[in-house]
């Protein structure tokens, strides 16, 4: 089982939606979960994993952890060429290091392009940028380039990422 991830701030609580799913090419989820965080730290620039993280680690205690070969994040797993920790690897790193994480962002770093991918999708000329820890990168984003949908962003993140925007 795979599971994308993302989290949406509101203005009382952060709300967590967890997107899960057999296969890479599926083009339907087995299920859709929303979690409410009331306590969520304020944004730090440079520090945004300390906002996110415990908003996914708290919505991944709804699920079977040990079903899951993989977590997609929306955001970067490396923030530059040295390895800078982001959302991705903090995320893998508190899950003891058991679960691949992918990070599938839509703009880029300047100075991370020897830690990401871009993958062209449908039509587009705007890259994703897919990162990955605990999984080869290029095969990382093998896996994102192939998942269903015919546009830049794959279907199954797209639905996760208007779920999280909903009220």
């Amino acid at each position: 089982m795979i599971v994308a991830v993302d989290v949406h701030y509101k203005e009382a609580y952060a709300k967590t939606v967890l997107v899960l799913f057999e296969d890479w090419l599926d083009d339907t989820y087995t299920e859709i979960l929303e979690v409410n965080t009331f306590e969520v730290a304020d944004y730090e620039p440079g520090f945004f994993y300390k906002r996110e993280l415990p908003c996914l680690l708290q919505a991944l205690k709804k699920i079977d952890l040990k079903n899951i070969s993989t977590i997609i994040v929306d955001g970067y797993v490396f923030t530059d060429n040295e390895l800078k920790q982001g959302l991705g690897a903090y995320l893998y790193e508190a899950l003891e290091q058991k679960i691949p994480v992918i990070g599938v962002a839509k703009t880029t770093f300047h100075a991370n392009s020897e830690t990401v991918v871009p993958v062209l999708r449908g039509e587009s000329n705007k890259p994703l940028y897919v990162s990955a820890i605990g999984i080869n990168k290029e095969l990382a984003a093998e896996k994102v380039k192939a998942m269903h949908g015919e546009f830049r962003l794959p279907y199954l993140l797209k639905l996760m990422d208007q779920k999280t925007k909903e009220i």
